[in-house]
């Protein structure tokens, strides 16, 4: 009986997750009179569909990890008109459809329906059990809010008070209609899911697809770094690592393999997540790579370091193509999990920051001594913590390369004129060349809101 209850759990969160074309149409159904024990907040939250996937990645399509070839861009049977505006940041770049707004606020909804069902579970079941869940299910939905935030709210900063955040749900009645807010809000909504979390959940857990204790740090870390936070940033990098403190050495990693990462077996992954399934950015072997990696970033790379190795494989035409995906069963999915590797230079950029020269360059060198031939490796060292804080911002550009990190990165580093990008496509279609820019700190830098949700939704849309 049990059993057949689950299946049907599954069969209408199925139906429930297809149905939802919009924001606003998020329906109410049955689902939430099958989930009424604890057992079935668990079933829901391991529905590794509906929590571990389908994150946006528009914000990775308009970064600078990547280009594509004048042929690829003037072929609309590879890539679509909207990609195209995405990737060439056009004023007026819009998406029609909402697949990349729905698919975190879905998570949202289903967070919040298990939050409601453990409220009616008080003094019922196992409190611990009943705390881990609750924690899972507020990570669950800081992180989609973050996720969102990254694309269709300004960057963190002095006017955050006043700019127009995202709409932050915190019940699953579809009728609760809480407009934008603002950037602080959501950012301190966020905060407080995730600082509860914390306490809630448990130090570890069976499979990396699950919070723990070690993941909810480590998204605190990330959030503080994202709103140039550094203290904060540096205390949760810090409480994660000493629950979580591995790197892979790469010596370990087989050059022969085009996937040489373990999905769910890696042991810097503390929980793993991915953008949504897109051809735009897809990777794999040449003849179904869309996005290239241009020679000179990869020839940046010393000799020595096998991430030249494993995060890239030669093309034909002299650009390469990613291959350091952490979630190695396909190129369509790039990972935008939390890892100990970032953790490391997260940490080595805070301790910088804070004048703490030593402690930053032993965070450094640690992350990159598994990443060196064995022997090979040198220390790297610098004389004054700014010098240490230049070399850390190149290696995690070289690190989390196509890891989803690069746009929140640029929209907070380009605060700082020292590591200020300016970004640049240039295209050839037929005699004429096209370059298109997109300068530090532009409104560009907050993408439009999907049309589908601002027609169906009414909320105001992001200025250009």
């Amino acid at each position: 009986m049990k059993l057949f209850k689950y299946i049907l759990v599954l069969m209408i969160l199925s139906m429930v997750s297809s149905s939802c074309q919009k924001y606003v149409d998020i329906k109410k159904s049955s689902l939430q009179s099958f989930v009424t024990t604890a057992n079935d907040c668990q079933l829901l939250l391991d529905n590794y569909t509906l929590f571990n996937t389908g994150y946006p990645y528009d914000g990775e399509a308009s970064s600078d990890d990547y280009y594509l070839t004048d042929d690829i861009y003037n072929n609309q049977d590879f890539i679509s008109v909207e990609d195209l505006g995405v990737y060439t940041w056009l004023p007026v770049s819009i998406r029609a459809n909402s697949d990349q707004w729905v698919g975190p606020y879905n998570k949202v909804y289903h967070a919040n329906l298990i939050i409601e069902a453990l409220d009616k579970l008080a003094g019922k079941e196992s409190q611990p059990v009943i705390d881990n869940l609750r924690g899972s299910a507020l990570f669950m939905r800081a992180y989609a809010f973050w996720n969102v935030a990254q694309l269709y709210a300004k960057p963190y900063g002095a006017t955050s008070s006043s700019d127009p955040g995202i709409p932050i749900h915190l019940v699953s009645d579809v009728n609760d209609i809480p407009g934008r807010g603002t950037v602080k809000e959501t950012y301190d909504r966020m905060i407080k899911d995730l600082t509860e979390a914390v306490g809630l959940l448990n130090a570890t857990s069976t499979i990396s697809s699950r919070p723990n204790k070690a993941a909810a740090y480590a998204m605190l870390a990330r959030v503080y770094l994202s709103m140039e936070d550094y203290p904060n940033a540096l205390t949760n990098a810090s409480a994660a690592l000493a629950l979580n403190n591995k790197l892979l050495d790469f010596n370990t990693l087989d050059p022969e393999n085009p996937a040489p990462f373990r999905r769910f077996t890696n042991p810097e992954v503390i929980f793993h997540s991915i953008l949504a399934n897109n051809d735009f950015l897809a990777g794999g072997s040449e003849n179904f790579t869309t996005a290239k990696i241009k020679a000179s970033f990869v020839e940046s790379y010393n000799s020595n370091d096998l991430r030249r190795t494993f995060f890239f494989q030669p093309n034909t035409d002299g650009s390469y193509r990613f291959g350091g995906n952490y979630e190695p069963t396909t190129g369509s999915n790039l990972f935008n999990g939390l890892t100990t590797d970032e953790l490391y230079i997260t940490r080595a950029e805070c301790y910088a920051r804070a004048g703490n020269t030593a402690a930053a360059l032993t965070d450094l060198n640690t992350l990159l001594k598994s990443r060196w031939v064995s022997g090979t490796y040198v220390n790297v060292t610098a004389t004054v913590a700014d010098d240490a804080l230049s070399k850390i911002i190149t290696e995690r550009r070289k690190e989390l390369v196509m890891r989803a990190q690069r746009w929140t990165d640029l929209r907070r580093l380009n605060k700082d004129s020292r590591f200020a990008t300016s970004q640049s496509r240039e295209i050839i279609t037929g005699t004429s060349t096209q370059t298109f820019t997109l300068p530090a700190n532009d409104p560009r830098y907050t993408l439009l809101i999907p049309q589908e949700v601002i027609t169906g939704s009414k909320l105001p849309q992001n200025q250009r």
